[in-house]
């Protein structure tokens, strides 16, 4: 236990050096805007190099799940909950963006120019597919192709067929599975390396939006961000909060606790997904079971997107404020309903809360996309607010569903919680799982009295 701690206290100073990062990115953004701007990239590598984590990390975790699970009809039931629930908060989000913004009106009174036009027909991007394309997309080229793609839905296809074959097989396939196991120790240890690069991928990130934005182009749509923060805030509190005492007996302050060097990197980031392959590490941790995590969460990112409908409905609504074009009731629910299709179709594209917004209006409301320009300032700060609100919304949804699945161990949750059970930073993985193949795989007989005396010969 000591020699764990020691481990842990390490990394401890990692997520300080984040800390003092991002303190000097504002600083050099401020201070020198021109160059603070040319170090975007040191950010763009950063998390591109987590990305690069994720389709292995779900492969292996999926596949030693299900593979690990007697009936095949556990994995389905998981499966169709979290479903039904992702479908249920994004809608509720997007009532709540709907309220908030009508109560509001942000929009009032701004000026649209030719150059926030121009700005916002930019941000309407070909890569958003309607629903059917997205659904035929998930299906790769090659069975190998979905790790190269970096398409989570293509590999979470690959990882359920493969976890369900395994689990045919019997135990034929638990050569395969011990095999998988390992590759997955080392993908969470090369993970673990990756992440001492985080402060200058803070650093940089940081600095660039400060430099680009600076503090002039956020007076004006002040009342926007403030607003869409505290929905943002009140969502998280109120509604996650409430349904995980209710559901889970737990206090959602405590969960977020346990979780805070991810909402760290979040921040810092500005991207939910460089916390993604961290999120499966610790909610298995927590105690919740493998299938439950390795379903849960690798399709809430693309489905349980709670803080992106929030913004779309408050942007929506912004723009067409702004526009002198306010949308009755009648018009905003169609137009919304219409969003939250798009925005699934949107899933894994870069910049996807923009480019999905953009979309959805070239779509369905077309003389409303020049609006879209009044929102590219600021744009880069809300999606702070919508990475936080997705990451809390899944890791909420991880511990609701296994609680409603039963695949959950209690005891372990109040235990690790309470910070009885540290997490290992060092390799991602329990204890008992982190250097060694687990000896419960491995039959050892018992020693005969003809090898005792060999070996003593």
């Amino acid at each position: 236990m000591a020699t764990g701690a020691v481990r842990r206290d390490r990394t401890h100073y990692l997520y300080i050096a984040v800390i003092i990062a991002v303190a000097l990115g504002i600083t050099v953004g401020l201070a020198a805007p021109e160059f603070a701007v040319e170090l975007k990239p040191l950010g763009t590598g950063f998390v591109n190099l987590i990305k690069m984590m994720i389709s292995p990390i779900i492969f292996c975790t999926i596949v030693l799940g299900i593979g690990s699970v007697r009936k095949a009809a556990k994995v389905g039931a998981v499966g169709g909950i979290a479903l039904g629930y992702f479908l249920v908060m994004s809608m509720v989000a997007l009532a709540i963006g709907l309220v908030v913004g009508n109560i509001l009106q942000p929009g009032d009174g701004l000026a649209l120019t030719d150059a926030v036009k121009e700005a916002g027909q930019g941000q309407v991007s070909a890569e958003a597919k309607p629903p059917v394309e997205f659904v035929l997309g998930i299906i790769p080229t090659t069975i190998v192709s979905a790790f190269t793609t970096g398409e989570v839905l293509q590999t979470l296809l690959v990882a359920l067929l493969v976890g369900f074959a395994l689990q045919a097989m019997g135990s034929v396939g638990e050569p395969v599975l011990r095999g998988v196991e390992h590759i997955q120790r080392l993908v969470f240890r090369v993970l673990a390396m990756v992440m001492w690069a985080a402060p200058i991928g803070a650093f940089g990130a940081i600095a660039a939006v400060t430099g680009s934005a600076g503090l002039d182009a956020l007076k004006s749509l002040a009342v926007l961000m403030l607003g869409f923060y505290v929905t943002c805030f009140l969502f998280v509190v109120i509604v996650l909060g409430t349904l995980l005492r209710l559901v889970a007996g737990l206090n959602i302050l405590t969960l977020f606790k346990y979780l805070g060097r991810e909402f760290l990197l979040i921040l810092s980031t500005s991207s939910s997904e460089s916390a993604l392959p961290r999120l499966i590490a610790k909610m298995e941790h927590l105690g919740v079971s493998k299938p439950v995590v390795g379903i849960t969460v690798p399709t809430g990112y693309s489905f349980n997107l709670d803080g992106t409908m929030i913004y779309m409905t408050m942007a929506s609504l912004f723009i067409a404020d702004a526009m002198g074009r306010p949308m009755s009731i009648g018009e905003q629910i169609p137009l919304l309903l219409f969003l939250f299709v798009a925005s699934k179709g949107a899933a894994g594209v870069t910049g996807a809360g923009l480019a999905t917004l953009a979309g959805g209006l070239q779509s369905h409301r077309p003389e409303l996309v020049d609006g879209v320009g009044l929102i590219v300032g600021i744009d880069r700060f809300m999606s702070e607010a919508r990475a936080l609100t997705n990451f809390a919304g899944n890791a909420v949804a991880t511990v609701l569903i296994g609680t409603w699945t039963k695949e959950i161990d209690k005891a372990r949750v109040d235990e690790v919680l309470a910070g009885r059970i540290p997490f290992d930073e060092k390799t991602l993985l329990d204890d008992g799982h982190a250097d060694a193949a687990p000896e419960a795989d491995v039959d050892v007989p018992e020693p005969r009295e003809e090898d005792e005396a060999v070996l003593k010969v």
